[in-house]
């Protein structure tokens, strides 16, 4: 089975942080793609050990918001 997941990668450092942002799974990498990949590898055991339950098929509403302080 094919679950979609939407990717967030920023720079910390001189890492790459990626997250999956339906299941919360963190990765990182030195590079954007090395961070993907990690990032793809950790999702696929997650849900290989993840109960049976998977994370929704549909792809997550996306938006940005903006914060004064």
């Amino acid at each position: 089975m094919t679950y979609k997941f939407t990717a967030s990668i920023v720079k910390e450092g001189k890492w790459y942080v990626a997250r999956a942002v339906e299941s919360g799974v963190v990765s990182q990498g030195l590079t954007i793609s090395d961070a993907q990949k990690n990032l793809q590898e950790a999702v696929e055991l997650f849900l290989e050990n993840a109960p049976r339950k998977h994370p929704s098929k549909e792809a997550p509403l996306l938006t940005v918001l903006e914060a004064q302080i």
